[in-house]
């Protein structure tokens, strides 16, 4: 009995480790180890570190094929301790650490009679000193599914695989350069950091593979726009006749409050130029990872899922 429970502990999607993982976070940011490292500030660690993930859901217009459809987008904000070998979720407290803000995006939608399910994870320092130390992205619909992993090390390492001809597999690196991924996490830790003017960006890994365009870095244009109580962060990439503006609040904790992206939407010279939008429905600080009863099912009601 002892090592089935053992067991459970081990698998489950988080754990206690991650409640007191605040402790590892203030002793590695406020001691000087990295001088490049951003000081948490109080109100970061109390919102941040009370073993509570965020999580916010929008209603989604998403343009795809030259038509916008409906459906559903969730943003799940959670800290957490990153082995930097690894590079995956540390089951124990360690000095080497990397606490990090993980973001899992989820997109959920119809196409007429198949559906399409995409997550994006994005694992970001909370020092805010170097780029995200692991993206993935993956995708599925009735076609296939394709998948895409970025590990940051000397290079990027880039690792995608995908049903489509002309993709395949794939493993190669890329030089360091501004992550899309990153931005959403970036602005929930210190926007008025930002990247504002003309820069190299890595588009995000679901545009990428919707598009069918390779992964690598894009010109791009970047501005930050303040209005009474919001920001909205804007990325005009020409070269691929895309834009992608995040609105969030100006204050702390920054919640990201909609989106939208405009791009050509279908194949061929036909191809229709559409925006994709996402509106905040409701958002709430929760240990989900312990909320998988069937009593729990409330919740996704709350968030209107």
């Amino acid at each position: 009995m002892f090592g089935v429970l053992a067991m459970l502990v081990i698998i489950a999607c988080s754990n206690v480790i991650a409640d007191k993982s605040s402790n590892t976070v203030e002793k590695k940011e406020t001691i000087g180890e990295d001088p490049l490292a951003k000081e948490l500030s109080k109100n970061f660690k109390e919102y941040w570190y009370a073993g509570n993930a965020e999580i916010s859901s929008y209603q989604l217009e998403q343009a795809r094929y030259g038509e916008i459809r409906k459906g559903t987008a969730v943003l799940i904000y959670v800290t957490e301790d990153f082995l930097s070998k690894e590079q995956v979720k540390a089951d124990y407290q360690n000095p080497d650490n990397i606490p990090v803000l993980k973001l899992n995006a989820t997109k959920k939608f119809n196409t007429g009679i198949y559906p399409y399910s995409i997550m994006q994870s994005t694992f970001y320092p909370v020092a805010d000193n170097r780029h995200a130390v692991k993206v993935s992205s993956s995708m599925q619909e009735w076609c296939g599914h394709v998948y895409a992993q970025l590990n940051n090390r000397k290079d990027f390492e880039i690792l995608s695989h995908s049903y489509f001809q002309g993709e395949a597999d794939q493993e190669f690196t890329l030089d360091k350069a501004i992550l899309e991924n990153e931005i959403w996490t970036k602005i929930r830790i210190a926007p008025q950091d930002l990247p504002i003017g003309d820069v190299q960006i890595i588009p995000s890994f679901e545009y990428c593979r919707l598009r069918h365009k390779e992964i690598k870095a894009y010109s791009a244009k970047a501005t930050l726009k303040k209005q009474e109580g919001l920001q909205t962060y804007t990325i005009a990439y020409p070269e691929l006749n895309r834009s992608v503006s995040i609105t969030f609040k100006a204050t702390f904790p920054y919640e990201i409050e909609g989106w939208s992206e405009t791009f050509k939407s279908g194949f061929g010279p036909k191809a229709k130029e559409l925006t994709t939008k996402a509106t905040k429905l409701k958002s709430i600080k929760s240990a989900y990872w312990g909320k998988n009863s069937n009593k729990d099912e409330v919740l996704r009601e709350e968030l209107g899922l």
